[in-house]
């Protein structure tokens, strides 16, 4: 099973069933504040969605497709993050992520995908990790660009929000710039 301790008071763990309960809730609580900027709010409303959710991540995780984990702050569940996607050809880890509204401002979103860069480079090999963030999502795109990561360009119309297109900004952070950082 994955586990990887962050800090003192942060890590990240391999979804389990048996947190979909917590995760619901945290979901629906803060459903007003995620549906702005991720697709998947209307198709989350019972636990039995949820846990339809770890099902299929886990099913990435063995396929070796993708890794979803569930941030651990002060041993409380307080959101997802991962790789959406790793493209083994290429060497690219593509990182994905969402904090409780309560979570918000405490620096875990940087200290998280600040550890998925480092696991992806020094453990799995990556050539290059991958974040994108709609470009008016201003907290998510301060994420990487706190870490260094270096905006690639943009996609315009990337996704679709239930009833508007957003464009997407997209960053990289190569292995080479991630170790000489180090």
């Amino acid at each position: 099973m994955f586990y990887h301790k962050i800090d003192e008071e942060l890590s990240l763990k391999l979804i389990e069933l048996k947190d979909a309960e917590r995760v619901f809730t945290l979901t629906d609580s803060s459903r007003d504040y995620l549906r702005k900027w991720l697709p998947w709010l209307d198709f989350t409303t019972k636990l039995e969605d949820t846990k339809t959710f770890i099902k299929n991540s886990l099913k990435g995780y063995a396929e070796g497709e993708s890794l979803t984990t569930f941030i651990v702050y002060q041993n409380e569940i307080v959101g997802t993050a991962g790789y959406n996607s790793l493209d083994w050809s290429n060497k690219i880890a593509y990182i994905g992520y969402w904090l409780g509204e309560d979570y918000q401002g405490k620096g875990i979103m940087t200290r998280v995908a600040g550890a998925l860069t480092d696991y992806a480079i020094n453990e799995l090999n990556m050539n290059k990790v991958d974040i994108r963030a709609a470009a008016q999502n201003h907290k998510s795109r301060a994420v990487p660009e706190r870490l260094g990561y270096v905006q690639e360009g943009s996609v315009r119309q990337a996704e679709w929000l239930y009833d508007h297109y957003v464009d997407h900004v997209i960053y990289g952070m190569l292995a080479e710039e991630w170790k000489k950082k180090a």
